[in-house]
C-alpha cells in the first residue's frame, strides 16, 4: 500500500458537487492498493498513520500524533499512486490493484483507522470522479509505503 498523507486544518471531497465526507484538522490520506497487499498490510499502515508524530506540541516541535490530538482522517482511494511514469509520456498503471482487491482493502484500511481509535473517519466514493479540497497545514506531507 502506498500513501501520501498531508496534516490539514480542514479536507472535503465532493462527487458531483456534493460533498462526501469532510473532516477539521487531521490527515488527508490519499491511499493507493497494489496487487500484493492484504490484511497485514492494511493493519500496519494505519497503525502508521495514526502514530505519526507530525502535529505539533506546546513547543512547536513534531511531538503528537493524530490519536494525541484527537483529529479526523480522509481517505481517498488513489489507484494513480501507482502509476509508472519511466517510459513514454503516458502512465501505465499495471502496478495498481483491481478493484476486485482494492475495494475490499480500501474498506478494511477505514475500518482499521476506527478500531486504533480515530475520532472521525470519512471517506471518498471508490471509483468515482472526485474533487478533493484541503487546507496543508504546515505544510505537511509525506509518502509512507507498507514494507
Amino acid at each position: 500500500m502506498r500513501a501520501v498523507v498531508q496534516r490539514v486544518s480542514s479536507a472535503a471531497v465532493s462527487v458531483e458537487g456534493e460533498v462526501v465526507g469532510s473532516i477539521g484538522a487531521g490527515l488527508m490520506i490519499l491511499l493507493g492498493v497494489g496487487p500484493a497487499d492484504g490484511p497485514a498490510q492494511v493493519e500496519w499502515l494505519a497503525q502508521k498513520l495514526v502514530g505519526l508524530r507530525i502535529f505539533s506540541d506546546e513547543a512547536g516541535k513534531m511531538n503528537r500524533s493524530l490519536l494525541d490530538e484527537g483529529g479526523g482522517a480522509l481517505v481517498v482511494s488513489q489507484f494513480t499512486l501507482f502509476g509508472d511514469t519511466r517510459r513514454g509520456r503516458r502512465p501505465s498503471f499495471v502496478g495498481a490493484a483491481g478493484p476486485e482487491l482494492a475495494v475490499p482493502l480500501y474498506q478494511a484500511f477505514l475500518d482499521a483507522l476506527r478500531a486504533q481509535g480515530v475520532a472521525r473517519v470519512e471517506a471518498g466514493l471508490f471509483g468515482a470522479h472526485m474533487e478533493v479540497a484541503l487546507v496543508n497545514d504546515g505544510p505537511v506531507t509525506l509518502i509512507v509505503e507498507t514494507p
